[in-house]
């Protein structure tokens, strides 16, 4: 517990520290937008996420980078715990904004600088808000910022996934944008698997290839989710021993 405190103090300690950069951040924001005004926006978020994952003594190893298209793309990603989020900021290399839970736009500092890499908040309660973000979120995409969805809709908790919901795929069908399936394992060791009590991991992100927009425009929503739920999964390690366990038995 004496470590959980130990980072939480760190961490308000640095977004505390974030602020002269959120003013020049801000100002940034007023320019015309270009990669490398993005790039300078995004990098206090992403030194505050490195150092705070780690500061739980958890390693991140991403594989795939060089699969990423130019421009936006839209990441779909299983989720874990609540830690998939600093790893994206943190270890991704590019910068990006999530389909967030609209509790955290209630957190002080933290929001304005989700607003300035251009997250987008949701109630999933709220449908006619609902319907509103993801509109915002696809005009976001067409204006060149990628975005992180996690269809799974809520943290799962381990290596098993819940069912990816169809709905927030229109967020690349409608932007036609090249969609970038993640597969992330380890972050629920983080904090999930210690009720609340945070702990070191081994945390592996998996960038698969992406599909584009003519691949995906024949299949209906609900056949596109199964088949990124499928590529999702198969870099977990459960998937994979069963796949060993399919090739002994034949």
């Amino acid at each position: 517990m004496l470590l959980s405190i130990r980072i939480y103090t760190y961490a308000v300690i640095l977004i505390i520290g974030s602020l002269f950069s959120l003013q020049k951040a801000k100002k940034l924001y007023q320019r015309p937008t270009t990669s490398a005004v993005r790039y300078e926006i995004f990098k206090t978020p992403q030194k505050v996420s490195e150092k705070v994952i780690k500061s739980t003594g958890t390693t991140v190893q991403v594989t795939g980078r060089e699969k990423i298209p130019e421009g936006a793309v839209l990441y779909v990603a299983n989720h874990q715990g609540l830690f998939d989020i600093l790893a994206f900021l943190g270890y991704l290399g590019k910068p990006v904004g999530f389909i967030a839970k609209k509790e955290i736009n209630k957190l002080p500092i933290i929001r304005k600088w989700m607003s300035l890499i251009h997250c987008v908040f949701i109630d999933r309660e709220d449908r006619r808000q609902s319907i509103k973000a993801i509109n915002q979120g696809i005009e976001n995409l067409k204006e060149g910022y990628s975005l992180v969805v996690f269809p799974e809709g809520t943290r799962s908790r381990g290596e098993s996934l819940h069912e990816f919901k169809p709905g927030s795929l229109r967020l690349a069908t409608k932007a036609q944008v090249p969609i970038v399936p993640v597969t992330i394992n380890g972050t629920y060791r983080m904090l999930e698997e210690g009720k609340g009590k945070i702990q070191g991991s081994s945390v592996s992100m998996v960038i698969h290839d992406p599909i584009l927009p003519e691949d995906y425009e024949p299949l209906k929503s609900a056949d596109l989710a199964k088949k990124l739920q499928e590529t999702v999964e198969s870099a977990l390690p459960f998937a994979k021993k069963n796949e060993e366990k399919e090739l002994i038995r034949k």
